[in-house]
This record gives structure tokens, sequence and C-alpha cells, in this order.
């Protein structure tokens, strides 16, 4: 008979090995690919999504990664940004490349590029690309003149869904601005692409997120077709089961906390992966009001005992700086007074350069 894993349990393993527990003493390489990357839609995001998770963590050490090149913004799970290694963006981006390809054959862009020769767009796109790094607003009119009478923003998109591109500095440094300028992974590294087998995409995974199932693979990497992968590995592989029946796979050594471990506050950026990583997000959501959490889930939340629980933003106004938090339910008094203690940190990490004038309850959305 199976193991049930209930949702506390599959809650405390999450927040375990997403570093959520308590803080690593790991530098931000290693959390990054731990973590199989970071959402970075927002150029701000990691270092928040970091700060959560890493003790005693510096924001210019991760910039410096940027900056030296040795980890990049590039476009792969799900057709979302994320932040990654360099070696993890050489190997990630061509496994799921055919997902990106089928999402963008499916959308209107797709449709209207019907007939353009692949080959001639990636070569035209590249050519451009690599002689200096474009925004696609940039990149646009260029691919116009080679392709008259198309769409230059389903050009532009074409390549960008079907090329390795990553966005290149100043974009993503800490507490520094700049255009989304791309350029293709292969030339900004000074490597050639990769491709990570499948089997470790999904032993990688199970190690951030697990214990998983095979729909919530494919539902964190946007690739389809994994269930013979995972019956490859079930040797491998511990079997569970949820409270719903379905069935889980777990690496056999990893971490499995008590379920009744305390689990600390913490604040997660928009669209952060321990949230998403899931088809079924109970582990982490259950107790949160459906209509408070928006579909897209592009809101900043935080946790109280593991679960999400609110949302928060930093307003900063005449040099001062607020943090609002905005819980679902009146918190207890404990939990109140740890989630504003956490805030402050926050505050003093996000904000520096403001006086920091409060942590307050109010309106976020």
């Amino acid at each position: 008979m199976k193991r049930v894993a209930s949702v506390r349990a599959l809650n405390r393993a999450l927040l375990a090995r997403q570093m959520l527990m308590r803080r690593a003493r790991v530098p931000p390489s290693c959390a990054l690919e731990s973590l199989v990357g970071l959402q970075a839609q927002l150029p701000g995001d990691p270092y928040v999504a970091l700060w959560s998770r890493l003790e005693r963590f510096d924001p210019l050490a991760l910039s410096k990664l940027i900056a030296t090149r040795k980890a990049v913004r590039i476009v792969v799970m799900r057709g979302t940004l994320h932040l990654l290694t360099a070696r993890d963006a050489l190997a990630l981006r061509p496994l799921v490349q055919p997902a990106l390809s089928r999402m963008f054959a499916g959308t209107a862009w797709g449709r209207s590029v019907a007939g353009v020769s692949t080959s001639a767009l990636l070569a035209a796109g590249r050519r451009a690309v690599e002689t200096r790094p474009l925004t696609l607003a940039e990149l646009r009119p260029l691919l116009s003149a080679r392709f008259p009478g198309r769409d230059a923003t389903a050009l532009a998109y074409a390549f960008h869904y079907a090329t390795p591109l990553v966005q290149v500095p100043p974009r993503g440094l800490w507490r520094t601005s700049g255009a989304p300028r791309v350029t293709t992974a292969p030339r900004w590294l000074g490597r050639p692409l990769a491709r990570l087998p499948p089997e470790k995409l999904v032993l990688r995974y199970l190690a951030a997120f697990g214990p998983a199932s095979v729909a919530d693979a494919q539902a964190w990497s946007g690739l389809t077709g994994l269930h013979p992968v995972f019956e490859r590995l079930r040797p491998r592989l511990v079997s569970l089961s949820d409270e719903a029946g379905r069935e889980l796979f777990d690496l056999e050594k990893a971490s499995r906390p008590d379920p009744d471990e305390p689990a600390p506050p913490r604040f997660l950026p928009v669209y952060d992966n321990a949230i998403l990583g899931f088809a079924r997000r109970e582990r982490i959501l259950s107790g949160a009001p459906a209509r408070a959490v928006p579909q897209n889930l592009n809101v900043r939340s935080f946790l109280v005992d593991g679960f999400v629980a609110g949302f928060w933003k930093i307003v900063e106004a005449k040099s001062r700086a607020t943090l609002v938090l905005e819980p679902f339910a009146r918190l207890a008094r404990k939990d109140s007074a740890a989630l504003v203690a956490e805030g402050e940190r926050l505050l003093a990490f996000a904000a520096p350069d403001a006086s920091p004038e409060s942590v307050r309850f109010g309106r976020v959305y």
C-alpha cells in the first residue's frame, strides 16, 4: 500500500527543497542550479526570491553573475523568462524548444508567418542580433525589410520563440535598469547548446519540487509526454500518493520533513516557481480564497505557516518606503508579529536608499 502524503507533508517538503523552511548557506550560483532557475519576468524578482532563500544574501553577487555571463535571463520553461546559470541555459533551452515551437504555432503570430522560410528568418534574425544586441522593437524593421509584406511583430516573435535569445546587461543587474536587448545564447556565452536528457530534468525537478506527479512536472516544464520518462525512472524513485489518490514520485533520499515542523514567514516575488511549479497547487495555496488569488498569479505573496496567506507591495515616496501587507484573513498575534519583523528586514533589503517608514496592513490589489 502506497504511503499517503498529506497537504501539510507536501508543503513542508516543498519548503525544505525551495530553501523556504530555513535559509541556505550556499552561493547564488548553487541556488540557481538547485532550484532549476528562477522566474525573472520582472528584473528585480530573482533578488527577492534569493533574499528569502539564502542566508546573508548579497545582491551584488547575483548581479555579478549576470554581468560576467555566468548567469543569463532566457525564455525556457512554459515559455517564460527565467534566470539560469549559463550551463543550464545552454542545456535547458534545446530540451524545451519543441514546446515553445508548438506554443507559438497556436498563436495569431504563428499563423500570420505561415509560408515564411524558417531557415531564412532565423538566419536573418541571428545576423542582426549577433552584430549587436537589439530590442524586439529594433529588430522588427530589419526583419520587415527582409520579408516585405509580412507582419513585422509576428516575424520578430517567430524568431524570438525559435531562437535561444538571452537578455544582456544592464537588464537584470541589481538596482539598475536597461532595455531588454537580446542576442543568441551561444554568441553571448561563447559555447554551443547542449541538450539536457529529459530524465535528468525530471530528477532535478523532483529534487527541487517533489514529491510530484507527472502532470506537475509537465505543468512546470511546459513539456508533454513525460509519462514514459517517469516510467523509465520508476525503479529509481519512491512512489507515494496524495490525499486524492494521485500518484506522486520522489527521490528516495530527498528531504520530507515532519508536517508539524514550524515554518517561518516568507516573502515571494511575482510568479515564484514555488507556487507555479505544479498542476495542482494545494500544497502552497491551501486555505487561500479562490477569488483572492488571480488565475495568472501575477501578485507578490507572503507565506504564513508555509502557505500563501496574503499579498504585499512596497510603496516608495519622498525617500520613504512602506511595506503594505494584505492578509486574506486576520492573523494570529504571533504570526502577525513574525510577519512584520520579516517585512522590516525585507524593506531594509529592497529599499536600502530609502528611510523605512513602516510596515503596515492595508489594501495591496
